[in-house]
């Protein structure tokens, strides 16, 4: 079976724009939860009288079900309609946020974080679908451009919300606020968002299970692996995991249009090519912060919240130059801005690994910081509106399911090889051994560079 290339559904361009703006709202919401829990997780732990243990689970367990879904709930999209899967998922996401308001113990708020990521799971693959489908080619990059300046702006407003919030009203506000957003978000997207046409394939509950179990392996192999201390059952998991997807690759060659992950994706070069810089994208951009706080902190005697400060320029030059870039990706030839920012960013690494390595003031670090800021808003927007382009409609949520796994998988198994190499090489001292780790995103990121190099009209 051959791909046509996808063309919008007609829709004028205010209604495109007021679309992308109901999306934008519960992309902020999902995204800036993150940061405003990790923010009261200091408190949670005295109220709930938590263990170090528990407050990690607090975040991995959101986590773990936002990411392991990903690529069944980016199909379910295509058969059941983007739109509806969206409020589906964002109604579950905030029920059971407005549950973890009240969660009477440590255990109950962990399983509620749970339930919270896989509503997460299920409506965060559908924006980045419904906007390839809704905007012609031609200013796509623009509208993706947009929405990346909104995640960057979660990322900047997160810690600052959640420390106002835990400190007017304790850490229960932090989940309480999602409530009115969401329902806002609800509404906007009930109203805002088309219907668009969807497929009839038949959803394979066998490659939906087995596909879970790839996925969960290969998560909690790595997630889970400095906890378990790279024991027997790290590699379980790892070997169960690969093995499900070597069954789920042969059987969806045997499924044809009826396949969870249509393997004909992998034949549209960008898509291809874009799925593995998105990867090297979670594996440096979410792990950076690992070295970085340890050296500014520990090396330089700062406390969290000077360390936390000293991001500011990286949150607000995402923001400015995200729209920038999705502008840009309208008007030049395909991957010269991802390639730009690929550069960029691996300048801004070189750069933290030189400085640390020097000893170099805390001061100094805010040139690889700014750095590393317009090289987010350069790669996210240009890489996205890139890789997707040319895949048909009735295929976009797969695709976008299968986009958004390789970047979640890449962040956690980013975060596991960053925090061994910190292990192994802060013995040679803070600045030299975080220093040395920096270099770890610089391989990766090469490789990104190499495949944004190889996109083409």
């Amino acid at each position: 079976m051959l791909y046509r290339v996808s063309t919008p559904t007609e829709i004028s361009k205010p209604a495109a724009y007021r679309a992308l703006a109901a999306l934008c709202v519960g992309l902020f919401l999902t995204l800036i939860d993150q940061s405003m829990v990790a923010v009261a997780l200091p408190a949670i732990a005295e109220d709930l009288g938590a263990s170090t243990n528990q407050m990690i689970w607090v975040v991995a367990a959101y986590l773990l079900t936002f990411a392991v879904p990903l690529l069944v709930t980016g199909r379910l999209g295509d058969r059941f309609g983007q739109r509806r899967m969206y409020i589906i998922g964002m109604i579950i996401f905030v029920v059971a946020a407005g549950a973890c308001a009240f969660a009477p113990s440590i255990e109950a708020l962990i399983a509620l974080r749970a339930i919270q990521g896989f509503g997460g799971a299920i409506l965060n693959p559908q924006p980045l679908a419904v906007i390839n489908r809704i905007f012609p080619r031609s200013s796509r990059g623009t509208a993706l451009g947009y929405w990346s300046a909104v995640a960057g702006s979660a990322g900047l407003f997160g810690p600052a919300l959640g420390g106002v919030l835990v400190d007017a009203g304790g850490w229960r506000w932090v989940f309480a606020v999602y409530i009115p957003v969401g329902v806002l978000s609800i509404a906007m997207v009930a109203i805002f968002v088309p219907r668009l046409p969807r497929t009839t394939a038949v959803i394979d509950l066998w490659s939906a299970l087995i596909s879970l179990v790839a996925v969960a392996g290969v998560t909690v192999a790595f997630q889970q692996g400095p906890e378990w201390d790279w024991g027997w059952p790290v590699w379980v998991a790892l070997i169960v995991g690969a093995l499900a997807l070597v069954a789920l690759i042969r059987r969806q060659a045997s499924r044809g249009p009826d396949a969870l992950i249509p393997l004909k994706l992998f034949s549209v070069h960008n898509f291809a090519r874009g799925i593995v810089a998105v990867f090297t994208l979670g594996v440096a951009v979410y792990t950076v912060q690992l070295p970085l706080m340890q050296y500014l902190q520990v090396g330089k005697g700062m406390d969290g919240t000077a360390a936390g400060l000293m991001l500011i320029p990286m949150g607000i030059l995402s923001v400015i130059f995200a729209p920038i870039a999705g502008r840009l990706t309208d008007r030049m030839a395909p991957g010269r801005v991802s390639q730009i920012g690929f550069t960029t960013m691996i300048a801004a690494m070189v750069l933290f690994g030189a400085f640390m390595i020097a000893g170099a003031s805390q001061w100094w670090m805010v040139i690889p910081i700014s750095l590393l800021g317009i090289a987010n808003g350069l790669c996210w927007s240009p890489n996205s509106a890139i890789s997707m382009r040319d895949l048909p409609s009735d295929v976009m949520g797969a695709g976008s399911g299968v986009y958004n796994t390789s970047r979640q998988v890449g962040a956690v198994i980013g975060q596991s090889a960053m925090g061994a190499v910190m292990q192994m090489t802060v013995a040679y001292g803070v600045g030299f051994g975080m220093g040395l780790s920096m270099f770890v995103p610089v391989a990766v990121l090469l490789v990104g560079l190499v495949a944004v190099s190889q996109f083409r009209d």
